[in-house]
């Protein structure tokens, strides 16, 4: 599985089901798990969640995640 592409995958559901996007701003472990339906250990995850908030934030959606668009401006 491509990683980039799953980023993809992930950022496109996120922008497309706010209550999705709450559980993933509250626990992006969890929210992750749940999404893809993999049960992974955190630190295989966090990469994957650090590319889906920098995607996210590039795509204009940062202030929704606590500010982190200020981080590419």
């Amino acid at each position: 599985m491509e990683i980039k592409a799953k980023v993809e995958e992930i950022v496109a559901k996120l922008q497309a089901n706010p209550a999705l996007m709450k559980a993933f701003q509250a626990n992006p472990i969890k929210a992750l798990e749940q999404m893809t339906g993999l049960d992974l250990p955190d630190e295989q995850l966090q990469p994957v969640i650090t590319a889906v908030k920098a995607k996210l934030a590039a795509s204009g959606l940062g202030e929704k995640l606590g500010g982190l668009g200020g981080l590419f401006q």
